[in-house]
Protein backbone atom coordinates (compact mmCIF):
# COMPACT_ATOMS: atom_id res chain seq x y z
CA UNK A 1 0.00 0.00 0.00
CA UNK A 2 1.41 3.21 -1.37
CA UNK A 3 1.14 6.25 1.17
CA UNK A 4 -0.97 7.99 -1.28
CA UNK A 5 -3.91 5.55 -0.59
CA UNK A 6 -4.66 6.25 2.86
CA UNK A 7 -7.20 9.21 3.05
CA UNK A 8 -8.74 10.92 5.98
CA UNK A 9 -12.60 12.52 5.83
CA UNK A 10 -12.55 16.14 4.47
CA UNK A 11 -14.84 17.51 7.24
CA UNK A 12 -13.66 15.37 10.04
CA UNK A 13 -12.71 18.24 12.24
CA UNK A 14 -16.71 19.13 11.78
CA UNK A 15 -18.48 16.41 11.98
CA UNK A 16 -16.31 13.71 13.92
CA UNK A 17 -14.68 14.10 17.08
CA UNK A 18 -11.44 12.27 15.74
CA UNK A 19 -9.91 11.59 12.46
CA UNK A 20 -11.38 8.80 10.08
CA UNK A 21 -9.19 7.13 8.03
CA UNK A 22 -10.77 5.23 4.69
CA UNK A 23 -9.14 3.72 1.45
CA UNK A 24 -11.92 4.92 -0.34
CA UNK A 25 -12.95 8.33 -1.91
CA UNK A 26 -15.57 8.71 0.60
CA UNK A 27 -15.53 8.74 4.08
CA UNK A 28 -17.63 5.74 5.15
CA UNK A 29 -19.33 7.65 8.45
CA UNK A 30 -20.61 10.88 7.24
CA UNK A 31 -20.44 10.36 3.13
CA UNK A 32 -18.11 13.75 2.94
CA UNK A 33 -15.25 14.05 0.28
CA UNK A 34 -12.21 12.13 1.47
CA UNK A 35 -8.31 13.81 0.74
CA UNK A 36 -4.85 12.83 0.94
CA UNK A 37 -3.69 12.73 4.27
CA UNK A 38 -0.45 12.73 3.93
CA UNK A 39 1.51 15.72 3.34
CA UNK A 40 3.60 16.73 -0.06
CA UNK A 41 6.72 15.53 0.54
CA UNK A 42 8.60 18.86 -0.37
CA UNK A 43 7.76 22.68 -1.19
CA UNK A 44 9.09 22.86 -4.67
CA UNK A 45 9.11 26.78 -4.11
CA UNK A 46 10.82 26.31 -0.79
CA UNK A 47 13.87 29.14 -1.07
CA UNK A 48 16.28 26.84 1.25
CA UNK A 49 15.76 23.35 0.02
CA UNK A 50 18.45 23.66 -2.01
CA UNK A 51 20.74 23.95 1.12
CA UNK A 52 19.12 21.44 3.00
CA UNK A 53 19.49 18.78 0.66
CA UNK A 54 23.26 20.22 0.05
CA UNK A 55 23.93 19.80 3.92
CA UNK A 56 22.00 16.08 3.90
CA UNK A 57 24.65 15.24 1.27
CA UNK A 58 27.33 16.18 3.35
CA UNK A 59 26.79 13.93 6.04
Amino acid sequence: MAKSDIRVCSAWEREHDRPVYTLSGRCPICGAAAENSAPAPFDPADPYGEYRRRARRRD
